[in-house]
């Protein structure tokens, strides 16, 4: 029952421990014992009266009279301070109490035998986390002209660092002349793995091991977990070799910091081997494999993992839903988070798990459902988190509901809206084609004394770019290095490209390229291919996409994109030759499709398609809409029909195309004045984009389209974009 408890990631406390104790002398099991000395050792419980009698007792009955005699000799001068109300957990009681009380044992004693009391004083204070009075404590000892010996200076160095001043304790540290004990070199090594000084603790810990120090089960999780930190394999294998040498590989905690460090190296497979060789298993070695498979991509493992899982906590449900989401199955995301709220289970989510689905909102365009997360998030009280403000601004925005976001966004309170809220808000803007928007939002952002980065400069100029606004961006480019200390990179030449591209200035952009001090990679001259597609510029087109092939031969996009222009062109030798080489490589295109949510359920349809049972009703709408649009000026714009056929042909196949079969099952399927949100996996053709404007002031509609690139907001026959897209 301890073991389940603990997988549960539940911690004993003092009342716990003497009772499994017994049972491990009961059982006369001295290595569980030892394990559940570990624990005790972890959360500060040693010298608590009833655990440390209790330790004494099993290491005595079991045989082990060297190290209950060790434990006696430490216990044996530590005394509970004098009253309860020294002893309250009430923060505002201690600082009531007057420091001698406090410290009424000690003085009454001659300084030669001072010592062994501080050691629980200073115990007690790091478990409350108070700061001033051990400094007070610390400074009563330097009056008595008294140095801590290593046990105490371990004492001191842990209180220090979890009040989180490191610079006194690695001077207590440092004042030790000879630090020959494993316990102090632990409690550094942990304040330097905690504090997140990952170098400092490896440098530390090969400090201990060159004095003959051997690191133990407390020491060796806090070294692998700067392994992580510094991304240091090698180092992360010689410490597995040492923890081999001492037999501690199938600790129950070393072996799963050991499992994690390799999970999140890279090394999968070795951590898989350490997990099939554990005879007891921590919920946390679990997790950590399901987390690195989906990391990987490896679905299919990670759900064998947690379907055989025993005693799943939040991380082991939310590593699912976070995996994912981040591989791009949305729809399981929802479905697992669905399932983890039902009665039945006893876990909640926590903030890290609402970050964790919301995305999965953000990429299907669920806004529906994505509404009922953030309230279930407010009704728990998750909502006033800052992170999770932030995921909701990111969800609302890519769901096309700007004005939620922007309302998330003003709740974030202005000491807590970081750099990443900043760029949220700065992406959401320039996804929605505003960008004067974008732009103010970037200098009340500097006005706050945020710095940007790389990630900020992509929104911004992405926002300038959209909206036409491409002086405003070449100046911030020009500043970007100067007034902000930001190296542009390949993603920000792309940018720009595309910002001077689609104001018809491919002369500059190709000047740009010639001039970048890197490489020209796929996603600069794909930038530069799209400009052409909208200015029709096959000279600079044809060279762009010849570098493409080059760079990509198998994307068919390029050629598809290519072939799209020469078709525009009425060059049908030229499509066909294309199209010829695309056989020939075994390439295909990307089908179109577009899908539409309505009450909470996503449509899917792709072009041409007939398999939705609202078939017949959608193309009979679609059949008489030409003629409704075409009285209030609708004019069919056949060039977005790739094929070598007669006008009417391509008027015909104008109608089918994926978005406008999403528009007509929500015209059929709504309340009138409902919005309609249509998400769309490649760009929106020029006639699609005409026909939904016109469509949008005939039915009194507001018509939301997301595509590959945009959000474009259709309303009484004008779209946000102002044709600029």
């Amino acid at each position: 029952m301890f073991v389940k408890m603990h997988s549960r990631g539940l911690k004993g406390d003092k009342f716990t421990f003497p009772f499994v104790l017994k049972s491990c002398v009961d059982l006369s099991c001295i290595l569980m014992g030892k394990c559940v000395h570990g624990q005790i050792l972890r959360i500060w419980l040693e010298f608590d009266l009833y655990v440390g009698t209790s330790l004494i007792d099993l290491y005595a009955k079991c045989g082990q009279l060297a190290e209950a005699c060790k434990l006696f000799e430490l216990s044996y001068h530590i005394k509970q301070p004098p009253t309860t109300t020294t002893c309250s957990t009430s923060k505002s009681s201690i600082y009531s109490t007057p420091l001698q009380i406090l410290l009424e044992p000690i003085n009454t004693q001659n300084p030669p035998q001072l010592l062994p009391y501080y050691t629980p004083i200073f115990q007690f204070l790091t478990t409350h986390n108070f700061l001033k009075l051990g400094q007070q404590v610390h400074a009563h000892m330097a009056l008595r002209g008294l140095e801590p010996n290593a046990f105490l200076a371990a004492k001191m160095v842990a209180m220090y660092a979890s009040s989180g001043d490191l610079s006194s304790a690695d001077a207590v540290f440092s004042r030790i002349i000879n630090p020959s004990s494993s316990l102090l070199y632990n409690s550094i090594i942990r304040a330097y793995t905690k504090h997140g000084h990952a170098k400092k603790c490896i440098d530390m810990f090969v400090k201990m091991h060159s004095r003959g120090l051997e690191g133990d089960y407390f020491t060796f999780p806090f070294v692998l977990k700067s392994c992580v930190d510094l991304s240091c394999i090698l180092m992360g294998k010689c410490v597995h070799g040492q923890i081999l040498r001492i037999g501690l590989e199938f600790d129950l905690y070393v072996g799963t910091s050991l499992i994690d460090m390799y999970v999140k190296c890279g090394q999968l497979a070795e951590a898989r081997k350490l997990f099939d060789k554990m005879t007891v298993k921590d919920v946390s070695s679990w997790n950590a494999l399901i987390a690195g498979y989906m990391k990987d991509g490896e679905i299919h493992v990670a759900e064998d993992l947690f379907g055989r899982m025993v005693g799943r906590n939040i991380v082991s449900w939310t590593a699912m839903i976070s995996g994912y989401t981040q591989n791009g199955y949305a729809e399981q995301a929802l479905t697992m988070f669905d399932e983890m709220l039902k009665e039945e289970s006893e876990v909640k989510p926590n903030w890290v798990t609402i970050m964790s689905v919301l995305p999965a909102c953000g990429h299907s365009a669920a806004l529906q459902r994505g509404r009922r997360i953030h309230q279930f998030a407010r009704k728990i009280g998750l909502d006033s988190n800052s992170s999770v403000q932030t995921a909701l601004v990111s969800m609302y925005a890519k769901c096309g509901s700007l004005i939620d976001a922007e309302l998330c966004f003003s709740r974030i309170h202005p000491d807590d809206k970081n750099l990443v809220a900043w760029n949220t808000m700065i992406a959401a803007y320039a996804s929605h084609g505003h960008g004067m928007e974008t732009v103010s939002t970037f200098e009340n952002m500097i006005r706050a004394g945020v710095q940007p980065d790389s990630i900020t400069f992509t929104g911004l100029f992405s926002g300038c770019s959209h909206s036409g606004l491409s002086d405003v961006g070449l100046n911030y480019y020009n500043s970007m290095r100067t007034v902000f200390y930001v190296e542009p990179r390949i993603e920000h030449y792309a940018s720009i490209v595309d910002l001077l591209g689609r104001a018809g200035r491919l002369l500059e952009a190709k000047e740009l390229i010639d001039q970048m001090p890197m490489e020209a990679g796929p996603s600069i001259w794909g930038a530069l291919l799209a400009a052409c597609r909208n200015q029709r510029n096959l000279k600079f087109a044809e060279m762009a996409a010849k570098k493409l092939f080059v760079l990509e031969p198998d994307n068919s996009g390029n050629y598809v994109l290519l072939s799209n222009m020469y078709a525009q062109a009425g060059m049908w030798k030229e499509v066909n030759n294309l199209r010829s080489l695309l056989r020939r490589q075994g390439m295909k295109k990307s089908p179109g499709c577009s899908w539409i949510e309505v009450n909470g359920k996503a449509h899917l349809f792709r072009g041409g398609d007939r398999s939705h049972p609202q078939a017949k009703e959608i193309y009979m709408l679609l059949e008489a809409l030409p003629e409704k649009i075409k009285a209030a000026g609708y004019i069919p714009d056949t060039s977005f029909v790739l094929h070598d056929i007669s006008e009417e042909e391509k008027e015909c196949n104008l109608q089918t195309h994926s978005e406008k079969l999403a528009i007509a099952f929500g015209l059929l399927n709504t309340n009138p004045g409902v919005v309609l949100r249509v998400t769309k996996n490649l760009r929106i053709c020029g006639d699609c984009h005409s026909a939904t404007k016109f469509v949008s002031k005939i039915y009194g509609r507001e018509i939301i389209v997301r595509d590959v690139n945009r959000f474009h907001h259709f309303k009484v026959g004008f779209c946000s974009c102002g044709d600029y897209w």
